[in-house]
C-alpha cells in the first residue's frame, strides 16, 4: 500500500490523503475546485509554489487564482517567457528588455534589432506568442549545480545578464525554466505549460513595446491603455543615467559595490536627486509673482515630506519664503467622515477633507487676508484652533502637501496660474536581469515597513496587512492624476534597496510563518537576497532615505 500524506485544502476547508508525491495540479482536479478564475499556483504553507509542486508532507494547500497578486505575478512571468521564447525564435539577434511597469503593462524594448521597430514586427512576435501558448508547451522547471546552469546559459544568445546575476549571488544551485530548447531565468514561479495562459496583448508604446495584461479586477479583460508621456519620460531619464553609469542590472550594481564603487554610487545619486529638487526650484520661482501655492501629491512612502522640506531650502536660496502646509489639516470632524463599502471611515477618500473651508481660506491668502489655520486631533477626531494665523506675503509661497493636490476637485475655483503642481514616487530603474523587473510598489512597501516599525510601533505583518487597502486608496485617489502635474519627482535612490536590505530583513524575519502575511513577507525575504548589502553610514541626513531609516537632520 502507497503511503500516504495528509493536506488541509483551505478552498475546502477540509483534510484529505494522498500518495506521497502527488502534485499540486492532481490534488486540484480532484477535489473539483470551482475557483472564480483559472488557478494559478496555490500558497503551501503560506509559500506560493508552482502547480507541479509534489507533496511529500502534510501542508496547507491554498489554490490561487489570476484575481489574487500571487496569481497574476504567476501569469506575467510566464507570459514573459512566452514573449522572450518568441523573440528569440524571430529575431535571434535581438535582446529583449522587459523594463518596468507603466499603464498597467510592462514597457519592454528591443535591442540590436536589425530593422524598424514597426507594426510588422510588433505583429510578428505576437502571432508567435499566441502560437506558442495555443501549442500547450511545456514550461519544466529544472535546477542544477551553478556551475552547470551558467554553461547552459553561455550558450544561450543574449543571456549574458543571468550569467552575471549567478555569479554574484553565489548560490550553490539555481533554478530555471525551459520550453523546449528555450531556456530563461525567473524570480519566481511559473505556470505548468502554455495553454494556461490566454488573454494578452502587444502593442506599440512610444519607442518600444507594452505587454498589456489582464485587468487585475476582472481578469477576462484586458487593463485599459492610458498613455503617460511625464512617467515615461522620468523613466526614460533614469534608465538612461543607469546606462550612463553602466548599471543596468542588479549584477552591475553588486559588482560595483564589491568594487567598492557604493560611495561613489551614494554620491552621484544624493547629487542627482539634488540637481532636481534645485531644477524645481528653479521652475517655480522664474514664475515668481504668479505661482502662490505649491500641490505635491505621491503614494505611499514616496518621500513626499522629505521632498517638501529639500524644496522648501532650495526655494529659500531662490529668494522666496516657503511655508509649508498639510492637507490633513483639514480633516472633517469624524462623525462627518464618509464610509468605505465595508462600513467603516473612508480617511483616503478626498470628501474626508473639509473642501469648503480649505477654498475659502485659500482665495483669503491670495486676497492678501490673514486666516486662523485649522487643525485636527487624531485621537478625538475633532478640528480645533490654537491661535496660529498665516498671512502671504510678497515673496511667499505655500507648499501643500497631500494625496489629494492632484485631484483637480480640491481647489477648483483657485486660479490656475496660482498653482504648480508636482508628483512624487519611486520608480525604481534598475531591473534584476533584462526579464526580471522590479515593481516600483515594492520599494515604498519596504520603506513603509521599516519606517512603521521604527517610528509608529506596527510590526511587519500589520503594515502588510494593511498594504491592500492602502493600494487601493492609491488607484481611486492617486494615480488617476499624476499626469497633472507640472513636473515629475522620482525619489527612488539607485542605491536604496541594497541599504534597506539591512534594515528591512530583520523586521521581516518576525513575521510568524503561519499567517497571510508570510506570503508576502516570504517573496520580500527571497527579493532581498538579490543585492550586497550596503550601510547607511555613508548616506547624508538630508537624504530622502533617512525619513525611512532614521538619523535625518530633518524634524518630522
Amino acid at each position: 500500500m502507497d503511503k500516504q500524506v495528509t493536506i488541509y485544502c483551505k478552498n475546502t476547508k477540509s483534510y484529505h490523503d494522498y500518495p506521497l508525491g502527488t502534485t499540486l495540479i492532481e490534488i486540484y482536479q480532484d477535489l473539483k475546485i470551482d475557483l472564480k478564475y483559472p488557478v494559478m499556483a496555490a500558497r503551501v504553507n503560506y509559500k506560493v509554489e508552482d502547480l507541479n509542486f509534489p507533496v511529500y508532507k502534510p501542508k496547507d494547500i491554498d489554490f490561487v487564482d489570476l484575481s489574487t497578486p500571487s496569481g497574476m505575478r504567476v501569469y506575467v512571468r510566464s507570459l514573459s517567457m512566452v514573449m522572450a521564447k518568441a523573440v528569440s525564435e524571430l529575431f535571434p539577434q535581438a535582446t529583449l528588455r522587459i523594463e518596468h511597469p507603466i499603464t498597467r503593462g510592462y514597457y519592454c524594448r528591443l535591442d540590436n534589432l536589425q530593422q524598424p521597430l514597426n507594426q510588422k514586427v510588433i505583429l510578428q512576435i505576437k502571432d508567435r506568442m499566441s502560437l506558442i501558448i495555443s501549442q500547450g508547451k511545456r514550461i519544466i522547471c529544472e535546477e542544477k549545480q551553478t556551475r552547470e546552469v551558467k554553461d547552459l546559459f553561455v550558450n544561450q544568445v543574449h543571456q549574458q545578464d543571468k550569467i552575471a546575476l549567478f555569479e554574484t549571488l553565489g548560490n550553490p544551485y539555481f533554478r530555471f525554466f525551459r520550453i523546449d530548447d528555450f531556456i530563461d531565468y525567473y524570480n519566481g514561479v511559473l505556470l505548468p505549460s502554455t495553454d494556461y495562459l490566454g488573454l494578452f496583448d502587444l502593442i506599440g508604446y512610444y519607442d518600444g513595446l507594452l505587454l498589456q495584461v489582464p485587468n487585475r479586477d476582472n481578469p477576462f479583460e484586458l487593463e485599459e491603455v492610458v498613455m503617460q508621456p511625464k512617467m515615461f519620460d522620468i523613466f526614460k531619464e533614469y534608465v538612461g543615467w543607469n546606462k550612463i553609469l553602466k548599471l543596468n542590472n542588479v549584477a552591475d550594481f553588486n559588482v560595483a559595490c564589491q568594487n567598492n564603487q557604493s560611495f561613489n554610487l551614494i554620491k552621484v545619486s544624493e547629487a542627482l536627486h539634488e540637481k532636481k529638487v534645485a531644477s524645481i526650484a528653479d521652475m517655480i520661482s522664474q514664475r515668481s509673482g504668479k505661482v502662490r501655492f505649491v500641490l505635491i501629491s505621491g503614494p505611499s512612502s514616496s518621500g513626499k515630506t522629505t521632498f517638501s522640506k529639500r524644496l522648501s531650502i532650495q526655494l529659500i536660496v531662490s529668494g522666496l519664503k516657503p511655508i509649508v502646509l498639510s492637507l490633513d489639516n483639514y480633516f472633517v470632524n469624524r462623525d462627518d467622515t464618509p464610509k468605505d463599502e465595508n462600513g467603516d471611515w473612508d480617511f483616503e477618500h478626498l470628501h474626508s477633507l473639509d473642501l469648503t473651508l480649505f477654498n475659502q481660506n485659500l482665495k483669503q491668502l491670495l486676497n492678501g487676508e490673514e486666516i486662523e489655520l485649522p487643525f485636527f486631533s487624531f485621537e478625538e477626531g475633532k478640528r480645533y484652533y490654537k491661535g496660529e494665523k498665516l498671512k502671504l506675503h510678497e515673496d511667499s509661497i505655500l507648499i501643500i502637501e497631500g494625496i489629494h493636490a492632484l485631484n483637480p476637485e480640491l481647489i477648483p475655483d483657485i486660479p490656475p496660474e496660482t498653482i504648480f503642481k508636482i508628483y512624487v514616487s519611486a520608480l525604481t530603474t534598475i531591473s534584476i536581469d533584462n526579464h526580471n523587473w522590479i515593481p516600483t510598489a515594492d520599494t515604498r512597501l519596504l520603506r513603509r515597513i521599516i519606517r512603521d516599525f521604527r517610528f509608529r510601533n506596527y510590526s511587519a505583518r500589520e503594515t502588510i496587512a494593511r498594504w491592500p487597502s492602502v493600494r487601493r486608496g492609491e488607484e481611486k485617489w492617486i494615480f488617476p492624476y499624476q499626469e497633472n502635474a507640472d513636473v515629475l519627482f522620482n525619489s527612488a535612490l539607485l542605491f536604496e534597496l541594497a541599504v534597506l536590505k539591512k534594515h528591512a530583513e530583520p523586521i521581516l524575519a518576525e513575521v510568524p510563518k503561519y499567517c497571510d502575511e508570510y506570503t508576502e513577507t516570504h517573496r520580500l525575504i527571497k527579493f532581498l537576497n538579490y543585492f550586497v548589502p550596503i550601510y547607511d553610514r555613508e548616506i547624508p541626513p538630508t537624504s530622502l532615505l533617512r525619513e525611512f531609516v532614521g538619523g535625518s537632520s530633518f524634524r518630522y
